[in-house]
């Protein structure tokens, strides 16, 4: 969420920026007003526990003087004042939550250059890389070469999974293996360094890198535990430093991320999201990076410019585009999407999909999780946290399935992965 004390001092900022995203302005003035309670009830607290030092003061002396009478009429004061003090601190907790709840409402401050627009139909071409794959033949899509290279099998999964689940087989484990290592290594040689997170986290750590009443039909909820399994390494990634005051000497703290991911992925349907498109479990490469403030927007170019540079590697066919206004997500400043060529896509004509996105969160995420930097002149400051995918594996396997496919039925596997499966350069039909 944001900062209170940025929301106090820059209120117009705070609502020219809702009102490019489209929210409702009144949320801000609600914040102040809620604010404004909030100090005025913990000023009155203050007021009463001074009050309660004095009469317990007096009771000492009474009793001290031997007036009993006086010391029991101060006595009963001081439980008066007592009592007092719980409801007032009762009414300071129930404003704080209030204040909270309305500012994790408000999104971050976009940057300059988010684009205006209503949804995904106008977020902003960045630019296109690659050129796109032209068949000579009826092509076929994942689904149809997963199945007949015996590389995923989706009917059993969905009768002891359900739908959005597969069993991956036979080279497609290779390929997902080689996407994660390859990931890592490029990452590693540039500096990250490699943490394995937890599968799992609790509410008040997962509550820092999301808004949970925006992802009830993203995030999964073990039952009768406080516990959720996480959508990606970013959220125990993000919680890694909370409650924490960084030294500035240890910024930037770059990091790769290796996680499985678990996402209900509710509302999508039609045959472009099947297959291992669109699923409930997946793994991921994740980019994070810590930084102090004036240097988030250099660390956003660098990861950026990491993903596409995996991409061009592979050489799958991809274009960037600036998330609009009306698209981008509430932690997000700027975001921009990798999205790959998929030729299978839209009934075989091709599609444009996201496989990565690149997200300045700036200081949202670390005003939440109570994260700061203590700069060299003794100040201490939230720092900015930003985060993206380096690679997933089922959508680039999908991505490699249908760009390079050939006629006699096979998939050329990219060059840059033939260290990680063992020499394999094709995957051919079994015997």
């Amino acid at each position: 969420m944001l900062d209170i004390n940025f929301v106090r001092e820059h209120p117009e900022i705070v609502k020219q920026s809702e009102k490019r995203r489209g929210h409702d302005l009144s949320l801000v003035p609600q914040v102040l007003k809620f604010d404004e309670e909030w100090r005025k009830a913990l000023k009155e607290v203050e007021i009463l526990k001074h009050q309660r030092n004095v009469v317990s003061e007096e009771i000492n002396k009474a009793k001290k003087a031997k007036e009993e009478k006086k010391a029991a009429t101060k006595i009963q004061e001081m439980r008066t004042v007592a009592d007092e003090i719980r409801r007032q601190e009762e009414k300071v907790d129930e404003l704080l939550n209030q204040r909270n709840t309305t500012l994790k409402k408000i999104g971050n401050i976009l940057h300059p250059s988010v684009p205006e627009g209503k949804d995904e139909a106008d977020n902003k071409e960045i630019k296109k890389i690659g050129k796109l794959p032209k068949f000579t033949f009826p092509i076929k899509d994942h689904i149809e070469l997963g199945l007949e290279l015996d590389l995923i099998d989706l009917e059993t999964a969905a009768k002891n999974s359900g739908a959005r689940f597969y069993y991956l087989k036979n080279e497609a484990v290779l390929l997902s293996q080689a996407l994660q290592r390859f990931a890592m290594d490029r990452l590693l040689k540039k500096g990250y360094t490699l943490i394995q997170t937890p599968y799992m986290l609790n509410r008040a750590a997962l509550e820092g890198g999301v808004n949970l009443a925006d992802f009830e039909e993203t995030i999964y909820k073990i039952e009768g535990e406080d516990l959720y399994l996480i959508a990606t390494s970013e959220h125990p990634l993000v919680a890694l430093k909370k409650d924490q005051v960084l030294d500035e000497k240890e910024l930037p703290l770059k990091i790769c991320g290796v996680s499985a991911c678990f996402r209900k992925e509710l509302g999508s349907h039609g045959r472009d999201t099947k297959g291992i498109f669109r699923v409930h479990q997946f793994h991921k490469v994740e980019q994070i990076v810590y930084c102090l403030p004036e240097n988030s927007e250099k660390f956003f170019k660098e990861m950026q410019k990491n993903a596409e540079e995996l991409f061009e590697e592979l050489e799958i066919p991809f274009r960037v585009v600036q998330i609009c206004t009306g698209d981008i997500g509430n932690k997000q400043a700027l975001q921009y999407d990798i999205e790959a060529w998929f030729p299978g896509q839209k009934e075989k004509t091709g599609a444009y999909r996201e496989v990565t996105s690149c997200s300045n969160c700036t200081d949202y995420q670390s005003v939440t999780l109570n994260t700061k930097v203590l700069r060299k002149e003794g100040a201490k400051q939230f720092v900015h946290i930003l985060n993206n995918t380096a690679l997933t594996d089922t959508r680039p396997i999908a991505a490699i399935l249908e760009n390079f496919q050939t006629k006699e039925g096979t998939v050329k596997i990219p060059k840059a992965l033939w260290p990680y499966m063992g020499g394999m350069k094709e995957i051919k039909r079994k015997k």
